[in-house]
């Protein structure tokens, strides 16, 4: 006879060992009052439990069996038999998932191991004791779960001989077993031996392959099984259309979608909002909109999932209407709602709007919580607002989010793209769970702010502390070098990346470009995008962004429509990053109809791309055209920010909009909550002294509440010498002596302006202060790109080979200029000689030789561009304004400041420059 456990009359499936059927324990009529804590028999300690369970043995009419067996484990888990427990677990309860899961939870609960449980089913085991398939099947999941290997596999032979191996729950256990214990192969061969699996296993099949990011054969077996015709589990679904979002599978995605019709499960809230989301994570919102519109009944997870969706690709007024939709149903939006409109705003660009949508959400009694704290610390951190950042820093330490390791490493992030590196590694070094990416921002931190020596000692320290640094750590070496103008250096981190075992892919390589871009360091840019060619390196939209913003700088109009055509060709053009870095590229190469045709073919403009397109006519002068996009952009329900208002007073001061330009200064507080910053103050500064409001310039320097930096000074001293005044440009030099000692530009402008006045003495003065205080004259240059070659001018270089023609042409030119009217403006030269002299040297400057050679080496008719890094003088504006109406030219002059755009003997600026 088989030996049997204590309880083997509290079991109702145990087997007889000679008939194989269940022993059926005898029918029992009273409830277990007596183990119920306020029961007449309460169990004090282990020795009464054990009593209890006598007097149960004995008399086992007078108990209920399942609820004395739950209430016996309870107790003795109580007391720390987990032993006991276990042997009341596996004689004295039904087996089934929630039994076995509550049981599971509890024992853990109790500081119970799941090894001992494991250890008592031996002991039965081998003392002949005979389980059911249920049992057999619990105990798979207990040995899957301590990744008990060998268990599992003695107990797969048990079930072969007892004729289990083919029960459908037994099956499912084994695939579960086999695949986290012995890898997916193993799984498979379990599923594949079933003749006519069931839809139980098909779907663990698939759970497997999915959780062991299998992704394409499990999508594939999703396939495989509706051509079985049986129905996934609503779990199973939602799992392979998570994965069909991580591959990028909208064909898998629309079949399940059909599946989906095809079931009748169009109306269940747990398919169809994962479904919502997928559409939208393969960028398909009109599809996303028709499932949630077929939808009969929508939770508030519906509204979150499109709310989600639409604020992740930038159709914001859609997700706001949603958001109205929502509450009009009576729906009260929750904290995911909120987070959802949050973290749209912020990839969109819009970060000023982050912290409007938290002032709101805010009034409406919503706490931000870690999820909210990590957009609106990156919204801070982008928008360089230190102070508001240390208030975000309390707030997480006040609410107990700074265990959080995302908000701990955007807390990290905040300060060290706001330079304050001490503050960052004070919060760094507090965090108890560094993950990678706070290693990384606090390398990068010192990198980007020149601090090597500290990067390479946080570096040791980090392996030292068992942290492998990654690819993102290398390339944060790699970009702070490059943006530091260690472009070689770099590079050498980069080759050495691959001595580490790691291959530098295209964010290694757009770091360094961007790095060398932000560096000044345009033409590197240029050479290394070839470089990473070579390599094999293919290149996302980031890359082509960095390489259009090299070639702004630059001003390198054939080179940036080179890199339009790849970007065409690459299907890179449709990143809306990409296409506004375009937008900047052709309006800083002074093709301000490309770059309006590229904004125009944004479908979902950003409002960095909205304020790209009004800085380009803003460099141009076209003031109305730049209040038009503003309008339009108002319209679009697209908040400004305070770049938006620089190139809008921008705008206005190159196109002496005098009175806009007050109104959208006054408006920035009053209408936008947009405080004004140095920019706004100088724009409108040098809006004043350009229309001779000098006066009240003066009374605005000395009014504002920000102190007037180089910027504020340098527009009035350079308003001072168009109108000539000597009391206010003598006070802004002073003020721009001590600000900027060694800008030679400040000393000569001072010059020009005694020269005019016939102060020669103070023009000496003047001279020998520069030399003095070691301040060399800055080189003026110009250059001009003609067949794919640049061709540079420069005051003070080696003269152009083709110096001779050049001259021989300018002499003809200024004879014909001079039959037209032209007079050469001589108080541009402030040498102290005679007038053929001065304008002797007018005729050197470089800008009029670059344009002249142009003319002479250029098709007829074709644009004339000239790129120059300094101010354009009075008298070069006039003689352009002469030549493109005696060439019939359209000439186009990039000064330091902005564009001239020459044509007709007229120029875009109106003479308002």
């Amino acid at each position: 006879m088989e030996k049997l456990a204590p309880l083997h009359h509290f079991h109702p499936p145990l087997q007889n060992s000679l008939t194989h059927k269940p022993i059926k324990p005898p029918p029992s009529k009273i409830f277990l009052d007596s183990l119920s804590s306020d029961g007449p028999n309460v169990t004090t300690s282990l020795t009464s439990v054990k009593m209890m369970h006598t007097q149960m043995i004995k008399l086992p009419q007078m108990w209920n069996p399942d609820a004395a067996a739950k209430n016996l484990i309870s107790r003795y888990l109580e007391f720390g038999d987990f032993q006991s427990a276990a042997m009341v677990f596996y004689v004295g309860l039904p087996r089934n998932y929630l039994i076995w899961h509550s049981f599971v939870e509890e024992f853990k609960s109790s500081a119970g191991s799941l090894h001992i449980v494991l250890e008592v089913f031996k002991e039965l085991h081998g003392q002949g004791v005979v389980f059911d398939s249920e049992v057999y099947s619990v105990v798979l999941k207990f040995c899957t779960r301590e990744m008990d290997l060998w268990l599992g596999m003695e107990i797969h032979g048990c079930l072969i001989k007892r004729g289990f191996d083919l029960d459908v729950y037994i099956r499912s256990a084994l695939m579960n077993f086999y695949g986290r214990c012995w890898g997916l192969e193993k799984a498979h061969q379990v599923f594949h031996e079933m003749p006519n699996p069931e839809s139980l296993l098909w779907n663990q099949a698939i759970i497997l392959n999915l959780q062991c990011e299998e992704l394409q054969t499990g999508v594939e077996l999703f396939r495989k099984m509706q051509l079985s015709f049986l129905k996934a589990e609503t779990a199973t679904i939602v799992k392979v259309l998570q994965a069909c979002g991580k591959m990028g599978a909208l064909n898998a995605v629309k079949q399940i979608h059909g599946y989906v019709f095809r079931f009748g499960l169009e109306s269940d809230l747990s398919v169809c909002n994962p479904l919502i989301s997928m559409y939208f994570k393969n960028g398909k919102h009109e599809l996303a909109r028709r499932v949630f519109d077929s939808m009969d009944n929508r939770n508030i997870s519906s509204y979150n999932s499109m709310i989600s969706g639409y604020a992740a690709l930038g159709f914001l007024n859609d997700a706001w209407n949603l958001f109205y939709e929502l509450k009009s149903y009576d729906m009260k939006p929750n904290i995911v709602t909120w987070n959802c409109l949050l973290s749209g705003q912020f990839l969109r660009g819009y970060k000023e709007e982050v912290l409007n949508i938290l002032r709101r959400m805010q009034a409406e009694g919503f706490k931000p919580n870690q999820i909210s704290m990590t957009s609106i610390l990156q919204a801070i951190s982008e928008l360089g607002f230190l102070n508001l950042g240390k208030e975000a820093h309390g707030y997480v330490l006040r609410n107990g989010f700074d265990y959080d390791v995302y908000v701990g490493t955007s807390l990290v992030d905040m300060y060290v793209k706001n330079h304050s590196l001490t503050s960052a590694y004070a919060v760094f070094d507090s965090m108890k769970n560094k993950n990678i990416f706070a290693w990384n921002s606090m390398v990068s931190g010192y990198c980007f702010n020149g601090m090597f020596e500290d990067a390479l000692k946080l570096l040791n320290q980090m392996e030292n502390e068992g942290i492998k640094p990654d690819l993102v750590t290398r390339t944060g070496l790699i970009s702070g070098y490059a943006m530091r103008g260690y472009g070689k250096e770099a590079m050498t981190i980069l080759q050495g990346t691959k001595s580490l075992g790691l291959t530098p892919n295209v964010v290694s390589w757009t770091a360094l470009i961007s790095g060398c871009s932000q560096a000044g360091n345009g033409i590197d840019s240029l050479k290394f995008f070839i470089q990473m060619h070579q390599e094999g390196v293919t290149p996302n939209s980031a890359t082509i962004a960095c390489l259009l913003r090299a070639c702004a700088g630059l001003s390198l109009l054939q080179k940036g429509k080179e890199i339009h055509c790849f970007s065409i060709r690459s299907g890179l053009i449709e990143d809306v990053f990409a296409a506004t870095a375009l937008i900047d590229m052709y309006s800083k190469s002074g093709s301000l109809k490309n770059a309006h045709n590229v904004f125009r073919e944004i479908q979902n403009k950003t409002l960095a791309s909205w304020n790209c397109m009004i800085m380009g006519f803003a460099i141009f002068g076209l003031g109305k055209e730049a209040i038009s996009v503003f309008d339009e952009m108002q319209k679009a329900g697209v908040s400004p920010d305070a770049i938006t208002f620089t190139a809008l007073l921008s705008a206005c001061k190159n196109s002496g909009l005098i009175d806009k330009g007050w109104k959208y200064f006054d408006s920035m507080i009053t209408d936008y909550g947009i405080n004004q910053q140095l920019e706004h103050y100088c724009c409108m500064v040098d809006l004043l002294c350009r229309a001779g409001y000098l006066d009240e310039a003066w009374d605005l320097i000395h009014s504002m509440p920000l102190k007037p930096d180089a910027t504020i000074w340098g527009a009035l001293l350079g308003s001072c010498r168009i109108h000539k005044n000597l009391e206010f440009a003598e006070s802004a030099a002073k003020n721009l002596y001590k600000l900027e000692p060694k800008n030679s530009a400040n000393y000569i402008m001072m010059m020009n302006l005694y020269s005019i006045s016939n102060r020669w003495e103070d023009v000496d003065r003047l001279r020998d202060l520069m030399s003095t205080a070691g301040v060399k004259n800055r080189q003026g240059w110009s250059w001009i790109q003609i067949n794919q070659r640049v061709h540079v001018f420069s005051s003070h270089g080696k003269p152009h080979p083709d110096s001779g023609e050049i001259y021989f042409e300018m002499y003809q030119l200024v004879s014909e200029m001079k039959k037209l009217g032209y007079v050469p403006d001589i108080d541009c030269v402030y040498q102290n000689m005679d007038e053929a002299e001065k304008e002797r040297i007018l005729l050197s400057h470089t800008e009029k030789l670059a344009i002249t050679y142009g003319l002479i080496k250029m098709k007829a008719g074709e644009p004339v561009r000239v790129i120059k890094n300094t101010r354009i003088c009075s008298d070069c504006h006039t003689a352009a304004k002469y030549i493109s109406l005696v060439k019939t030219r359209e000439l186009l002059i990039r000064d330091g400041v902005r564009f001239h755009h020459f044509r007709e003997g007229k120029c875009s600026c109106n003479d308002f420059w």
